[in-house]
């Protein structure tokens, strides 16, 4: 579950984590106000403004803008909330903007120059351990320091057993070049962001950019954060942060039903049982020059109402051109599932109108065919795998 950042920096400062302070707005006159209040609480004179969507990149699109007086925190604000705002981690079409964080300007001048940093804190799933990954490269994106000066990004291994240990966040520090004052923020800083990961239930925080002030303070200017969907029943101050606004609406509906299904770019959906088993299935998809519209997970109760609610979010997809049902009858038995696609199929009537190509395998699989091919209706029955790729590969044809 992805946040937005003003979401993000909660949980830091909840942590003990130094931040940029905040406060959010839906409407102008609302930016205004907490302005106001910013000014009253912070000192500030001038303001960053936000916009608050589920994508990086915002100042490329326009979305971070400075203000310099409250006529500006209104006309800027004005202009950010309700537009689209397409950054390179956004469709064509953008994202819409609902709110925008009205944030304390942490540049003043100082005794000395500010730095920015980039700091991650995420899982390295090669050694299975949690990895700080950091660079004196802040404010870019890391992709690019990654492909153009690789030798500037350092990344530190944690040994779950033990957690982050003393030395490794002076390591760190001590890479970025910092001494005295800002060599002692920045491990406090280290400490607290990575207790902040650990006791979240995160999947990952990126802080980008990390600020090293003019004062030698070191604070998040930014927040990327997402969390563990596994974690929430015993997360559930962060349940409550989710923004169904910023998500994909087919997901949204399929989570209400209690499937899992992720959104692709495809032709073909993929209704199956079992996450290796799906994952196998777009395999077979591609090899057949078909592309996968979805992952579509049912889970071992795939009975007609599960079925049909299944197909009825897969065919919201106007780009779906067929569809491939591929169940392995194990827990549930394949001729119960034939049935549930032949009872689904007749409940939809005229909804569906493209074709279907289903291969049940294991428990009762030769009585689920029977049932398939003794339907009458319009669907390709398959055993195995090869003939259920060539049966899509015979569709895509027609199509």
């Amino acid at each position: 579950m992805n946040l937005h950042e003003y979401q993000g920096k909660e949980i830091l400062a909840s942590f003990g984590v130094r931040i940029q302070r905040g406060l959010v707005a839906h409407s102008p006159q609302e930016a205004v106000d907490v302005a106001k209040q910013l000014t009253r609480e912070t000192g500030t004179k001038w303001f960053v403004i936000k916009a608050q969507v589920h994508a990086g990149g915002r100042g490329k699109g326009g979305g971070v803008k400075l203000a310099k007086n409250l006529k500006e925190v209104e006309e800027v604000s004005g202009n950010i909330i309700g537009m689209n705002l397409v950054t390179p981690q956004t469709s064509a079409e953008g994202k819409k903007v609902h709110q925008v964080l009205i944030a304390e300007d942490v540049y003043y001048p100082g005794e000395s120059e500010t730095s920015e940093f980039y700091m991650s804190v995420l899982l390295n799933r090669s050694s299975g351990r949690n990895m700080i990954m950091y660079s004196t490269e802040g404010g870019m994106d890391i992709e690019d320091v990654a492909d153009k000066t690789p030798h500037l990004i350092f990344t530190e291994e944690i040994d779950p057993a033990v957690g982050l240990l003393a030395f490794q966040a002076r390591k760190i520090a001590f890479n970025l070049g910092l001494s005295g004052i800002a060599f002692k923020e920045m491990t406090k800083f280290v400490t607290a962001l990575y207790k902040a990961y650990d006791q979240s239930d995160s999947n990952m925080f990126e802080i980008n950019p990390v600020l090293k002030t003019s004062d030698n303070l070191i604070m998040a200017v930014d927040a990327k954060v997402s969390i563990d969907d596994n974690s929430l029943y015993r997360r559930k101050q962060y349940a409550e942060m989710r923004d169904l606004r910023e998500e994909s609406p087919i997901e949204v509906e399929a989570r209400a039903v209690g499937l899992n299904y992720v959104d692709l770019d495809g032709n073909v959906g993929c209704m199956v049982n079992g996450a290796g088993l799906a994952m196998a299935t777009m395999d077979l998809i591609k090899m057949a020059g078909g592309e996968p519209a979805n992952f579509l997970d049912v889970g071992g109760t795939a009975d007609a109402k599960r079925v049909e609610e299944a197909f009825r979010i897969i065919l919201k997809d106007t780009a779906v051109k067929a569809i491939l049902i591929n169940i392995f009858g194990g827990i549930v038995r394949c001729d119960r599932v034939a049935q549930g696609v032949v009872d689904a199929y007749k409940n939809m009537g005229d909804a569906i109108k493209i074709p279907i190509i289903v291969r049940l395998q294991g428990t009762n699989a030769e009585l689920a065919k029977e049932i398939i091919d003794n339907s009458g209706l319009a669907v390709h029955s398959a055993v195995q795998f090869q003939e259920a790729a060539d049966k899509v590969k015979e569709v895509l044809a027609e199509i």
